[in-house]
């Protein structure tokens, strides 16, 4: 499958944050989109998420366009910023209640996509208990469950030490192997070269 974007634009409050964006997208690779802070990374994966609709300019995926044709792409997982999920529940609680209302993920799965990232599955720790890296790995577990055709994931190495580090290069292998189409940003210009098959740099709501 393709994702392509056509001259996307999106401003707010008179301020053009992405300008101009002409993108394609295809299945079987994992994409780094590379630069500053404010630079429109998480905007343009906002915008590719159907979370924001651009000013201008549209979405295709595999044909069928955004905002025209469905109002959120039909299969896709996203980490974007910080992941939130209810404090009082464990980890598993938490994947098993998202799963529920996707009614397509297994037991037997969530504890493997779990483990693949380094978790316990049946830890019984309540959320509000993990640390920094315990939430980034539950939020990239609840990106990649199911296994959607597209996984957008921002900053996903975040407070995660280097073992937990390698989990997700190998999960990104394998997922890039399932011919999945994969989106990341990541501010380790290291990481990003290891991660990434291709990197897109950014600058002012521009690719440069």
């Amino acid at each position: 499958m393709y994702i392509e974007l056509k001259d996307i634009s999106k401003s707010i409050r008179k301020t053009e944050v992405l300008s101009n964006i002409n993108l394609r997208l295809e299945s079987g690779k994992v994409y780094g989109l590379k630069g500053k802070n404010g630079c429109g990374k998480t905007m343009l994966m906002r915008v590719i998420c159907g979370l924001i609709k651009p000013t201008n300019g549209t979405v295709d995926y595999n044909g069928v366009v955004l905002w025209r044709d469905i109002d959120v792409p039909k299969s896709i997982g996203a980490l974007i910023e910080n992941p939130s999920f209810i404090p009082g529940y464990t980890g598993y609680e938490n994947l098993e209640l998202l799963s529920s209302i996707k009614g397509k993920t297994s037991e037997e799965e969530i504890c493997d996509v779990m483990i693949k990232v380094g978790l316990e599955p049946y830890d019984k720790r309540k959320y509000r208990k993990y640390s920094l890296g315990m939430k980034q790995k539950l939020g990239i577990a609840c990106a990649v469950m199911g296994e959607p055709e597209v996984i957008v994931l921002d900053e996903p190495i975040n407070a995660i030490d280097e073992a937990g580090v390698e989990l997700v290069r190998e999960l990104l292998e394998e997922l890039k192997k399932k011919d999945k189409l994969i989106i990341i940003a990541c501010h380790d210009a290291d990481e990003m070269n290891v991660l990434a098959d291709e990197v897109i740099q950014m600058e002012k709501g521009h690719i440069i």
